[in-house]
């Protein structure tokens, strides 16, 4: 059974040390060693697009993950993949717009006031369409997304739409938020990247 030890190491350096372990030695079955929740689960994630089953087994501070290859990989997967589906317009070319949130209020000023605007302004993204893909919340951000959060139901429903929702695991744990994220996807800053760099125009709110 090979083995990687990933812990003490800050993300996106888990996945990208992952990604690298898998392309060099190709291994059936690997356990991976990770010390804390949000790399536990953006490690997870990546194996599993990469075709392996994943069993996490937590022990005192650490995770570990034992994979599984389940199949044989005919070609490169994507890294950033979230159970989205590309937006296409009829008789068009995919277009894809990325919203990063980096806080949890819309400008400067006043907080209240700021915070009824994000609300506003996340509940008016649904009128961008077929072209809004994705959303990545960042620093404060991830509060949007937490138990308590009012706009917690305004992002289920984007993300029931097909909208991609990505919250960043590091902020998470930062804030001391992991235990209370509801809605999206917890990832790391190659996804994030990776992201930015598929989409056709990223719009950032900070």
């Amino acid at each position: 059974m090979a083995e990687l030890d990933c812990r003490g190491l800050a993300c996106p350096a888990p996945v990208l040390r992952t990604k690298d372990f898998l392309e060099t030695h190709n291994p059936k079955n690997v356990n991976i060693l990770v010390d804390n929740v949000a790399a536990a689960e953006n490690v997870s994630r990546f194996l599993g697009y990469k075709g392996y089953e994943v069993e996490v087994k937590e022990t005192d501070d650490n995770f570990v993950l034992s994979a599984s290859r389940k199949n044989v990989q005919t070609g490169k997967e994507k890294i950033a993949s979230p159970s989205t589906k590309s937006k296409t317009e009829p008789g068009g070319e995919a277009r894809k717009i990325l919203v990063i949130a980096a806080t949890d209020q819309f400008g400067s000023g006043d907080e209240e006031l700021g915070k009824a605007l994000m609300m506003n302004f996340l509940a008016t993204l649904k009128e961008m369409g077929d072209e809004l893909w994705r959303l990545v919340f960042v620093n404060s951000g991830v509060k949007l997304t937490i138990e308590g959060a009012k706009t917690v139901n305004i992002i289920k429903e984007l993300e029931s739409q097909g909208v991609g929702v990505l919250v960043c695991g590091t902020c998470l744990t930062h804030f001391e938020l992991m235990d209370k994220k509801k809605v999206g996807e917890t990832t790391n800053m190659l996804d994030i990247v990776t992201s930015m760099q598929l989409a056709d125009k990223v719009i950032n709110i900070s």
